[in-house]
């Protein structure tokens, strides 16, 4: 699949402090109306502030160590309602011919969620610009709050690309994908920085535990998916 080309993400230039600053910035939008038509597109920069949802008022998430696991998950009867409102069902939606990388954010966060976020900008930019065709979904856990509309709101501050999917539902719809993947939390505030990653034609996922930044990810990546390669094992792994 070919997708247009897209300028470059500055985020993809920035280290691991910088992100940190777009997650306090990330405050202004947590307090915006959900259905607000957009009034500024650019990249979230420094200088809000907002209450914490993850983390006590005033701190930010500092890099931690990333812990990786691979496990066998099985995602049928999932369903979960994209971007234009239509209910889909995962694991038909997710191509089983290319990889994917999967995180569970929600867009009130002001911590973890808006670094996580921006580190996936910053891989989905690594792999366009050396022409890998992965799908990046990013699963809302506050599906109340973050309708589609919402979602596309915030798919536009963080630039995203035609290839990345932000995926909303009913709270039992999260919940239950939550489950599947071995994410619920007593709590939204409470939730880990969970990445997986799934190489084409594999059941078998491998998750990351920890906000480890893009570079992390990306060699995960090229890890189960050699570069120029469609197809990788995860046997030896």
């Amino acid at each position: 699949m070919t997708t247009p080309p897209r300028a470059p993400h500055r985020l993809g230039t920035l280290g691991f402090a910088s992100l940190l600053a777009i997650a306090l910035a990330t405050a202004a939008f947590a307090g915006s109306s959900a259905d607000a038509p957009a009034t500024n597109k650019a990249k979230p920069a420094a200088g809000a502030s907002g209450s914490s949802c993850c983390a006590p008022t005033g701190s930010a998430p500092a890099k931690s160590a990333v812990k990786r696991t691979v496990e066998d998950l099985s995602l049928e009867g999932l369903t979960l309602v994209d971007m234009d409102g239509r209910e889909v069902a995962l694991d038909e939606m997710l191509p089983t011919n290319r990889p994917v990388l999967l995180n569970f954010i929600f867009t009130t966060c002001t911590t973890i969620c808006p670094v996580m976020t921006a580190t996936f900008a910053t891989v989905e930019d690594t792999l366009h610009e050396a022409n890998e065709d992965a799908v990046l979904v990013s699963i809302s856990i506050d599906p109340e709050r973050d309708n589609p509309a919402r979602l596309r709101e915030y798919a536009r501050r963080f630039d995203a690309g035609p290839d990345w999917l932000f995926l909303t539902g009913t709270q039992a719809q999260s919940e239950a994908t939550q489950r599947a993947f071995g994410a619920a939390s007593a709590s939204k505030f409470n939730h880990a920085p969970l990445t997986f990653l799934r190489a084409p034609d594999s059941s078998r996922w491998v998750r990351l535990e920890g906000l480890g930044g893009a570079e992390v990810i990306v060699a995960e990546y090229r890890r189960i998916v050699p570069k120029g390669s469609r197809t990788a094992s995860l046997e030896k792994f």
